[in-house]
């Protein structure tokens, strides 16, 4: 059982959120042998930060993709990736319910990493080392890129002077139906994608390429599933 873990960057969006948890649990180092060391720090200085502290603690990082060797210093090591989007004004409770990725080179790296996500409130799924950038890849699209996705159907919506505000319920709907997919593509209304085309290359000329990008993906994968196309 986990009985202590120092976060080292405790002031962070993931790292604050992470220490207010174990504060939550009363497992917050207070001595100078914490059987845990968290990293909770940017990519860029994970080994920098890793390379300064003694090796004996278990050592961790809360990256998505950085690879182990990072903490090479360590031989007991591993890595806890929540998946999930932290704000800096969110407490601890951001990471409730949401999934993290265990990495360890051993069935015990994978144990300690495992058990902390438990603690955290974070439902934990093994991931193995060598595919952690295909992982991160799927996570940014999902997060990273639905900011984008919004920027650009509100820049429509302004053009067409709607309110961006009016596309979240919308939004919102569409994760609460499990992503199933409806409109013109699923129908196979091409003349609507048209329409959508003409009036983009008129009005937000820099989306079309994207729009465009979108389109034949969503094609592509609604002929897969056998839906209409």
């Amino acid at each position: 059982m986990i009985e202590s873990v120092d976060v080292i960057g405790a002031r962070g969006r993931v790292g604050s959120a992470v220490n207010a948890r174990l504060l939550e649990r009363g497992l917050v180092s207070t001595g100078h042998d914490p059987e845990i060391v968290l990293l909770c720090v940017p990519d860029r200085a994970i080994a920098e930060v890793a390379a300064s502290v003694e090796p004996g603690p278990w050592i961790g990082h809360v990256s998505g993709g950085t690879p182990l060797a990072a903490l090479a210093r360590h031989e007991r090591r591993f890595s806890l990736h929540p998946l999930q989007t932290f704000v800096r004004d969110g407490g601890q409770e951001q990471l409730d319910g949401a999934w993290a990725a265990a990495t360890g080179e051993t069935e015990e790296a994978r144990g300690v990493a495992t058990e902390l996500a438990e603690v955290l409130g974070l439902r934990p799924f093994v991931l193995d080392d060598d595919r952690r950038a295909l992982y991160h890849a799927g996570a940014a699209i999902a997060s990273n890129y639905l900011v984008t996705l919004y920027r650009a159907a509100a820049e429509l919506l302004a053009a067409a002077d709607v309110p961006s505000d009016a596309l979240e319920p919308l939004m919102r709907r569409v994760i609460e139906n499990r992503f199933q997919l409806t409109g013109p593509i699923e129908r196979g209304d091409w003349d609507t994608v048209e329409r959508h085309r003409t009036a983009i290359a008129k009005g937000a000329p820099e989306l079309l390429e994207a729009y465009d990008a979108l389109a034949r993906l969503t094609s592509s994968n609604t002929v897969l599933q056998g839906a209409p196309a």
